[in-house]
């Protein structure tokens, strides 16, 4: 019999077509022998529609659905709910939840609180894990408990503006220019900019206050930007190391999705070996100290001058696009999409 799987994209956040590139490969993976998939796809606005078909998202017209899809908290009663315009529903029965969602509402523990709730096995990180990785500054205080090397860091939490002051003066004291500045809930690099004095520093924290309230400022590391796909539940593995290659001077979302000229390189020779290794070593270390499960991209920096191995940050549900680095890495390691869909699914059994 063919496992039901929920797959969940889109979604309210910045990273919404991103969700919506990531889902058309995800979905290429699913092996119609062994699965019947049912897509929901969650629009900008939040309202969650049932997609018969992946062609309608391909071209867009999934947005004109006319069915609300909903999954219920009610573990007695779990599956899907699919309801029409006149009241009518349809309940639907279902094995694993898939989701494919990128940041807020998607990957930040929200809801993974529902998955659990209903009783679906589901893939990907619970919610704390989920929470404590899509929020960087949370991330920084764990991983300085493990010791692993990371950028220098002052953190701005205030609900506004009204202690900008106060935070460029503890960056002049503590970090020096230039910096990166970033909102600490958010994904795809949306909101991050280079600062390399005050007023630069200003208008960065403004930039990334938009996106969240809570902004993370960090020295620049100068070195290789690498990148390391963790898969498994109770006993996770590490691919090789994938280097990025930005096309701009920094990996920000237009190098990331726009910019051709932006490339990846798997087990680059540019990096040595002994800190390969040690990406890979921490890679899980990191993963198991969030308490991750299933899947986790993890980032990192080589410098330059030492070869140093210093976290950046880590990525519960990775993208899928064409030009992503998790399903890559896995596929130099011998696994093809189908396979590595297969020891996903698998890992929601796992918990």
């Amino acid at each position: 019999m063919k496992k039901q799987i929920a797959v969940i994209f889109g979604g309210k956040s910045s990273e919404h077509e991103v969700s919506c590139h990531s889902v058309l490969n995800v979905i290429k993976g699913f092996s119609p022998e062994k699965y019947e998939i049912h897509l929901i796809g969650i629009t900008k606005e939040g309202h969650w529609i049932y997609v018969p078909e992946a062609a309608a998202i391909e071209d867009g017209n999934w947005y004109a659905g006319k069915k609300t899809a909903i999954i219920s908290p009610d573990a007695v009663n779990s599956g899907i709910y699919l309801c029409d315009d006149e009241g009518h529903y349809e309940r639907r029965k279902i094995d694993v939840i898939f989701p494919v969602l990128h940041g807020k509402f998607g990957e930040d523990g929200t809801i993974q609180g529902v998955f659990e709730m209903s009783g679906i096995p589901y893939v990907g990180c619970g919610v704390l894990s989920s929470s404590v990785s899509m929020d960087k500054i949370s991330t920084k205080i764990f991983v300085e408990k493990l010791g692993i090397r990371q950028a220098k860091f002052v953190a701005d939490i205030a609900p506004d503006l009204s202690e900008l002051d106060h935070t460029v003066a503890e960056v002049e004291e503590k970090l020096g220019y230039p910096v990166f500045v970033k909102p600490s809930n958010a994904g795809s690099s949306c909101g991050v900019s280079k600062a390399e004095n005050r007023e630069e520093l200003k208008a960065a924290v403004e930039l990334a206050k938009k996106h969240d309230t809570r902004v993370l400022i960090e020295e620049m590391i100068c070195g290789h930007e690498v990148e390391c796909a963790v898969l498994g539940g109770r006993d996770p593995k590490a691919s090789k190391v994938g280097e990025v290659v930005a096309a701009a001077e920094f990996y920000d979302y237009d190098a990331k999705y726009n910019n051709s000229e932006s490339k990846t390189v798997i087990d680059p020779d540019t990096v040595p070996q002994a800190s390969k290794d040690k990406v890979r070593e921490d890679a899980v270390a990191i993963f198991k100290a969030v308490s991750g499960f299933s899947l986790s991209r993890v980032d990192f920096f080589i410098e330059n001058e030492t070869n140093d191995v210093v976290f950046n940050e880590i990525n519960t549900l990775p993208g899928f696009t064409n030009i992503s680095m998790y399903p890559m890495l896995w596929a130099d390691m011998g696994l093809s999409i189908t396979e590595l869909i297969d020891r996903i699914v698998e890992t929601a059994y796992e918990r």
